[in-house]
């Protein structure tokens, strides 16, 4: 059986009763009021409970049982049917969980599926807000549109503390696989991100333009405060990826400067160590007629003709900082 977190009916922005869930159609169809039904992962029978008392359509039952893998808004003549995601981090692993919101006249119900946010601190700041709750149930619609997104930005600051670590990593060491596999699953949570998160501009377009009795014109800019509150949060996504993408350059430019340095270090003890190579060489060949063969100091003379290339060379592959 699933939980029913909260069941309370409200007239003029305050609340005047909780009920059980088969009492809610009797306080829903009472002048100047409406319902607020909380559940957390409800059964069959109580989604059905709740179809016979509020009349909901049977597609938007169906949808409810269904999986859904993107935020999605439908709506059934003067009801809609709502999927939202609050996302969670469960030992550094992205999950999404799952709302449900049913709203039509003197009504709204949110299912919650799962371990996300309670929407307790939801209704506690609507319960302060008696002036914005007389709105009704358009009002809470938006307390709790605004919720999920909110539930968004801390992650998204997690996300970029920890890109900026990456950033300052890399730049005092080479990249690691282990360095390359964290930044590979960032960037594929801020694809997860974007996707939970890009549906939510065109459903608030459309909370905007319906024209339901309970959705009151003047609680549309509130639904245009989150189409913009949405948009903010795709440019940042926009900018963390960016972020991912350039940690990964930057390391690969450092390691090609690495091994650039590297190359040319070896390129000049190369060329220092051919110079008495060559000259031991020239003096390797075995012929019977060559100058200062037969000079006393000769061998000492080639010696020290070798020692002061080599500190020649090795002085100005120094000044080059090649060295």
């Amino acid at each position: 059986m699933g939980q029913i977190v909260a069941a309370a009916a409200y007239s003029k922005g305050r609340k005047v009763a909780d009920f059980t869930l088969d009492e809610g159609k009797q306080w829903a169809t009472r002048p100047e009021h409406f319902v607020w039904i909380g559940l957390r992962d409800p059964s069959s029978e109580e989604l059905q409970c709740l179809q016979q008392q509020f009349n909901l359509h049977e597609l938007a039952m169906e949808d409810a049982i269904a999986q859904h893998t993107r935020p999605k808004l439908e709506t059934f003549g003067d009801a809609l049917f709502m999927v939202l995601y609050s996302p969670i981090r469960d030992e550094g692993r992205l999950q999404f969980i799952e709302t449900q919101l049913f709203a039509g006249k003197g009504y709204v119900i949110s299912a919650r599926y799962g371990n996300s946010a309670p929407y307790s601190t939801v209704r506690q700041r609507c319960e302060a807000k008696p002036l914005l709750l007389e709105h009704g149930e358009d009002f809470v619609l938006y307390a709790l549109l605004s919720f999920v997104m909110e539930n968004y930005r801390p992650l998204m600051d997690c996300i970029h503390g920890e890109l900026e670590d990456i950033e300052q990593t890399v730049l005092g060491r080479p990249l690691t696989q282990a360095d390359v596999e964290r930044i590979h699953g960032l960037r594929r949570d801020l694809l997860r991100l974007r996707r939970q998160i890009a549906p939510m501009v065109e459903i608030c377009q459309e909370l905007q333009q319906l024209d339901f009795p309970f959705i009151d014109k003047h609680m549309r800019p509130y639904f245009r405060d989150i189409a913009i509150h949405v948009t903010r949060l795709l440019e940042d996504l926009t900018g963390l990826r960016e972020m991912a993408d350039h940690a990964i350059e930057i390391g690969l430019l450092l390691e090609s400067s690495r091994q650039s340095l590297t190359q040319r270090k070896f390129a000049a003890w190369a060329a220092i160590l051919a110079f008495p190579t060559a000259v031991a060489g020239i003096y390797g060949m075995n012929f019977q007629h060559m100058p200062e063969l037969t000079w006393h100091y000769g061998y000492f003379g080639v010696l020290g003709i070798i020692g002061v290339g080599c500190v020649g060379l090795f002085a100005n592959f120094k000044r080059m900082n090649w060295l």
